[in-house]
């Protein structure tokens, strides 16, 4: 390839791929860390917060694989479009409702919540079209695609660097109208740009279904896979709790802002790009396991100070060195999994291991709702603990297998 056709090609995947998927991927993260800030200042409950979490991603469990053939059906630029305009009429009745509406009543926290799991469904359909769309364009990009993935990922980790301080700083000074009429635009312009890749043919149901079963069986014949993803199911029950929690935490116990709430998640997505850029090279030098060993003890240590913390800078200091070791085993998942998948069963693979790593979150949201504030800090405590058993058990598993790979390919 000429510099001139990389430079043309570089442009087209700009306005077919990375421009909605930057749209939407700044809608997803408002929605993730927006909505919960939401609730909090509807209704001024933390069991309510804690379950509106639970209801934003119960259904994006749900939802993953009805997405997934969808899109094999029907294409992603369709159902990309479809997901985006809907969810920007979801949020844009909501705003309309509780601008009439006093705060604190049982119609604003109705309509909340309905927001919650409406835009919950709505956000994973249109990640799994622009995930499928990155992925057919990298597939073509041949030799290139390494560069359309980072592209891919410094996308997702700008949005969750912006994201969630825009969420609270819109909802402390303009209120819910403000906030919620920009997540309205950002996916009514990502609707309007709309990923423009052709896909392969389409899928019937019971080729979906049978890709899942798939990929359960795969699953199950990589124990190197098996036993990362089950450390990595344990680690994100302590995850989901510190994202599920702060809000309640930094708001209700500390009595800070939402901005400064979204802040802290702001300056974890920064720590965590950082360590993602430097993992790479380190893995490069010592090698796979060293680096997802260190990361998996730094990530149990810090989720372990979390739980003493009493101040906000505390917080913010402690999350960020958390998700930093976070984005580290984001690399080596993301290494492992793409040289042990075999390609023709990659996606249901894929499928199954997100759907693994997804269900700690909506528990997550429900213990939120049945602990007192107060205990917070004592059922992080128990979710560290039982995040450092699993890694412990995970990567002593993982050393005592043979023919592993330790490098990147």
């Amino acid at each position: 390839m000429t510099p001139d056709a990389g430079e043309r090609s570089t442009a087209g995947l700009g306005r077919r791929i990375y421009l909605p998927r930057g749209a939407d991927a700044a809608a997803f993260a408002m929605t993730t860390y927006g909505i919960p800030l939401l609730v909090l200042a509807t209704t001024g409950s933390a069991a309510l917060t804690g379950l509106a979490f639970a209801l934003e991603w119960l259904p994006r469990i749900g939802a993953f694989t009805v997405a997934g053939t969808l899109v094999d059906r029907y294409g992603t630029a369709r159902v990309f479009r479809a997901a985006c305009l809907a969810r920007a009429v979801a949020v844009l009745a909501a705003a309309v409702v509780l601008a009439v509406l006093d705060a604190r009543t049982l119609a604003a926290t109705v309509t909340v919540m309905l927001l919650a799991a409406s835009t919950g469904v709505l956000t994973e359909f249109s990640f799994v079209a622009a995930e499928t769309a990155g992925s057919e364009a990298s597939r073509k990009a041949g030799d290139r695609a390494h560069r359309v993935q980072s592209v891919l990922l410094g996308i997702d980790q700008t949005a969750t660097l912006a994201g969630p301080a825009i969420s609270g700083l819109l909802l402390q000074h303009g209120g819910p109208a403000a906030m919620l009429g920009t997540l309205a635009s950002l996916s009514l312009l990502a609707a309007a740009l709309g990923p423009r890749v052709r896909t392969a043919a389409p899928l019937g149901v019971a080729s979906a279904k049978r890709g899942l079963r798939a990929g359960w069986t795969t699953l199950g014949s990589l124990p190197a896979l098996a036993w990362l993803v089950g450390g990595l199911v344990v680690s994100n029950g302590a995850m989901a709790l510190l994202q599920a929690a702060v809000p309640v935490v930094i708001v209700t116990e500390l009595d800070h802002s939402s901005a400064d709430a979204g802040v802290i998640w702001s300056a974890a997505a920064v720590a965590s790009l950082l360590a993602i850029t430097a993992s790479r090279a380190a893995i490069d030098r010592w090698g796979l396991w060293p680096v997802g060993a260190v990361a998996a003890t730094v990530a149990a240590a810090a989720t372990f100070a979390v739980a003493q913390a009493d101040t906000y800078r505390g917080y913010l200091l402690l999350i960020a060195v958390v998700m930093a070791g976070e984005g580290s085993l984001t690399v080596v998942f993301r290494t492992l999994r793409s040289r042990l998948i075999p390609p023709e069963v990659f996606a249901s693979t894929l499928a199954v291991t997100v759907l693994l790593l997804l269900l700690p979150f909506p528990a997550a949201g429900l213990l939120v709702a049945a602990v007192p504030p107060a205990q917070l800090g004592h059922a992080v405590t128990i979710a560290a603990a039982l995040q450092a058993l699993g890694f412990a058990v995970a990567f002593a598993r993982l050393r005592s297998l043979p023919s592993l790979p330790t490098t990147p390919a």
